[in-house]
């Protein structure tokens, strides 16, 4: 049986501490172990087939094929479609493979960048493996997805019809590390058919688990081509795409480009022609055929014009897909361009100030922490926040002091596996001064700060991409981030990533630091002599002969005594009760039951919970929705983070979005009996259990 998602995502939290899920160490994808399952099958002398991407109709995925196209498919190991079949052939290149039938020229024009960067290409792609004495149908692939280096495992069935396939095929038939590859990353995004439509950012960014930089060509920076030349120097992958005509077809045009696709930018030179000095790109077209038919093509007079060096160097007449053509030319026929690279420095071309990055997961969640953007005032404060301490610029990065000196990152991260079925959300950021009057608040920062304070720097419009950033140049001081979707009560998953020149300090501005929660003022309840002695009169009315009650007793009390017209949902519930005799049982052998003591104990409590209720609930409809459960958990003397409140919602809410008092009691109870508990048994730091004391413990509370 599965663990929980809640104990999954502790397991997780703590391997990345302890460095998995890095590029030395890379998380193992579904759970297969590579070395494991190939020591497994050289044993059993078995050829691998992964169950976990079946060589069938599912991992090929719908819309792709045809159904008759589908009938004719069979699943080869590349020994059956060819004699001698090696895992690459005279090395690794981008005119190795031209795209098949899936529409994935985005992936493939990344892989061409890959190529060029030898560190980054081994990381992704380990040049270890052959078809040898120790083969035995499996390989993997390395990936970083949303936040961690995965390691993906496959076997090498591949789809093919009358024996040829029908996906990227290399242009040596004997050679299968392009087909390998797709295929481990159609297992990552779901299927092949979830490749299909894309950009070249997402590859880039996959490939690299770097800085993706995104430039508008229809209104390009001045510095372009002093950008893109310090890119190529410091080890980036370019990417760029043409725009999308009328439909989404893939039209050639007359000039040889393809509408709505992706090309690799695969080289700059700088030489002269007819005395001026002209900026070329080197651009590559994935089908590995097909090109630009314009000045500077392979077939232009103009490559008469420069020295024969020049000549010789760049201008190679094959129709291999690859070709060049002015910056000029390239800013209007092309629509963007994709940088990617393991760090920023291309952008102000300093190689000294080494870049510092801060990395966090998050969550919107609808009615608690999903508040929309800026244009509603009431709930754009419930986003999550970080709160940023900016320190004095490093000595080694001050030269240039007024380039920008901070990038953050904004990336979606998809709660579902297949990557077509993700939706997608206009989000985007703003970035706030904490000025004196709040520097010294601890905790979410409500409506009234973001009424007196404009942002000093946010993204100018919502984009529905996989990730927005932003540039900036803040000044040393004290910052709050929100990341917000476009529209309020939008659930999604998030990867906030922050880099910066600066020693920066982070946190997350919920109220819980390096802890879950923090205790904030417990309420006081005061009460006198005679107010004690009427409950224990009340008690007597429900206890057995030993002057006990159980769970089925304290519900009828409750609900006969404590709610009585105040019922939202049928009263305390049998399983409720049974929780809060268990949570207030200090006996040292639990019995089941409460005595007097812990009965008064219980409804001084409970007192207090029903007094905050309904302080909260302003609209007086008997319930809290649940944007207000922080307002209340706060006035019951608990800060919460953003990720305890979601949890909290999940388990105790209603589906329509709104708590009851029953289990606004039913909760708070329990999460202030916990904390004690864990205040009890830990050093002030950490909890240590055996199995025997943390089934004992949890069994019953």
């Amino acid at each position: 049986m599965p663990a929980p998602g809640v104990c999954m995502n502790i397991v997780n939290a703590r391997h990345m501490k302890d460095g998995r899920g890095t590029r030395d160490n890379p998380e193992r994808f579904l759970n297969q172990d590579f070395e494991q399952l190939k020591q497994y099958c050289l044993f059993k002398r078995l050829r691998y087939i992964d169950d976990m991407f079946p060589p069938d109709r599912r991992s090929i995925g719908e819309g792709i094929l045809s159904p008759s196209d589908l009938k004719q498919v069979v699943w080869l190991r590349p020994a059956k479609i060819v004699p001698n079949p090696y895992f690459e052939v005279d090395g690794i290149s981008r005119f190795d493979f031209g795209q098949g039938m899936v529409g994935n020229c985005w992936f493939l024009a990344s892989i061409g960048a890959l190529t060029f960067q030898t560190d980054i290409l081994q990381q992704v792609v380990p040049l270890d493996q052959k078809f040898d004495e120790n083969y035995c149908g499996l390989f993997h692939f390395r990936f970083w997805r949303f936040g961690s280096w995965v390691d993906v495992v496959i076997d090498d069935k591949l789809p093919t019809v009358d024996g040829r396939l029908i996906f990227v095929r290399s242009k040596n038939p004997a050679e299968f590390w392009p087909a390998l590859l797709e295929k481990a990353y159609a297992k990552v995004c779901g299927s092949y058919a979830d490749m299909s439509a894309g950009t070249p950012a997402e590859a880039l960014t996959d490939f690299t688990g770097g800085v993706h930089m995104c430039i508008n060509l229809q209104n390009p920076p001045p510095d372009l081509w002093e950008l893109m030349f310090r890119a190529g120097k410091s080890k980036s992958l370019m990417g760029c795409g043409t725009p999308q005509g009328e439909t989404s077809a893939n039209t050639v045009l007359p000039n040889g480009l393809v509408q709505g696709h992706a090309y690799t930018v695969t080289g700059l030179k700088q030489m002269m022609s007819r005395g001026q000095l002209v900026n070329l790109v080197r651009l590559w077209n994935p089908w590995g055929r097909g090109e630009w038919k314009g000045d500077w093509s392979d077939g232009s007079p103009l490559w008469q014009t420069v020295s024969p060096e020049d000549r010789e160097m760049c201008l190679a007449v094959i129709d291999d897909g690859e070709f060049w053509m002015t910056l000029e030319t390239f800013t209007k026929t092309f629509s963007d361009l994709d940088i990617c690279c393991l760090c920023p420095d291309f952008i102000d071309g300093s190689s000294s100030c080494h870049w510092k990055t801060s990395f966090y997961e998050g969550r919107w969640v609808a009615g608690r922490t999903a508040g929309g953007c800026m244009n509603n005032p009431g709930s754009f404060w419930t986003n999550p926040q970080y709160r940023v301490r900016i320190e004095e610029l490093l000595e080694e990065c001050s030269e240039g002091h007024e380039e920008k000196n901070m990038l953050v990152s904004l990336m979606q991260k998809p709660d579902k596996r297949n990557r077509r079925l993700v939706k997608s959300l206009h989000i985007g950021l703003a970035v706030f001064e904490v000025t004196e009057e709040y520097k010294a608040q601890r905790g979410k920062f409500d409506a009234s700060f973001f009424s007196k304070n404009n942002p000093v720097a946010q993204t100018k419009t919502y984009m529905n991409a996989r990730e927005v950033m932003e540039f900036l140049l803040l000044k040393p001081g004290e910052y709050l981030i929100v990341p917000s979707t476009f529209s309020p009560n939008e659930t999604a998953s998030f990867i906030l990533t922050i880099l910066s020149k600066s020693e920066t300090h982070v946190h997350e501005n919920s109220g819980a630091h390096d802890h879950e929660h923090e205790e904030a003022e417990e309420p006081m309840h005061i009460e006198n002599g005679e107010d004690i002695e009427d409950k224990r009169m009340l008690f007597r009315q429900y206890c057995d002969k030993d002057d006990e009650v159980n769970a089925e007793q304290l519900q009828k009390l409750l609900n006969e005594n404590f709610l009585k017209g105040d019922l939202q949902s049928g009263g305390f519930s049998t399983d409720a009760c049974r929780s809060m005799v268990a949570l207030m049982d200090t006996s040292s052998r639990p019995s089941g039951k409460l005595n007097v003591d812990e009965f008064v104990r219980l409804w001084n409590k409970i007192v207090i919970y029903k007094d905050i209720f309904f302080r909260i609930d302003v609209s007086q409809t008997g319930t809290l929705s649940l944007s207000e459960l922080r307002n209340a958990s706060i006035a019951a003397g608990k800060r919460i983070s953003d990720n305890m409140l979601n949890l909290m919602a999940l388990r105790y809410g209603a589906s329509s979005g709104h708590m009851s008092l029953e289990s606004f009691i039913s909760l708070i109870l329990r999460f202030d009996c916990m904390s004690a508990i864990y205040r009890q048994l830990s050093d002030g730091m950490n909890i240590s259990l055996r199995e025997p004391e943390w089934m004992y413990l949890t069994m019953y509370t």
